[in-house]
């Protein structure tokens, strides 16, 4: 069984399920997070093109854990499922870590069209703040 694989999907679905009902920072609507995806797949693949390819490996894998597909430069597929919920879950987290800030709550609660229930919020300390 490519348990590797069932690994990376099973990562890949907890990350994606976690932040739709659990986290809800609304990161899968923001360009500014696939723009910061997009950044770091560039850079994965040259890296990990470079530390999987078959004509000289660094890095080897047990086939019987993983499946036989390989995208560009000889990159595993499950590597790219491993590194989705890995950024995901790291932006998801400093982004909560963020939001305990009363002066970041409000902030983000005018970004996204709310209104702010903590009087504490409002604009005359976001202006001290």
């Amino acid at each position: 069984m490519p348990e590797y694989a069932v690994a990376a999907l099973l990562a890949t679905v907890v990350v994606v399920v976690l932040e739709l009902t659990w986290f809800r920072t609304g990161i899968f609507r923001s360009r500014t997070y696939w723009i910061t995806l997009g950044i770091c797949l560039f850079f994965m693949v040259l890296v990990n093109g470079w530390l999987t390819k078959l004509s000289a490996p660094i890095v080897l894998y047990d086939p019987a854990m993983k499946t036989p597909w390989r995208a560009p430069f000889d990159i595993p597929v499950e590597d790219y499922l491993f590194g989705f919920p890995l950024l995901t879950l790291a932006i998801v987290l400093w982004i909560r870590q963020g939001r305990d800030d009363p002066h970041e709550q409000a902030v983000a609660a005018r970004a996204d069209g709310r209104q702010v229930a903590d009087a504490s919020t409002d604009d005359d300390a976001l202006a001290a703040g």
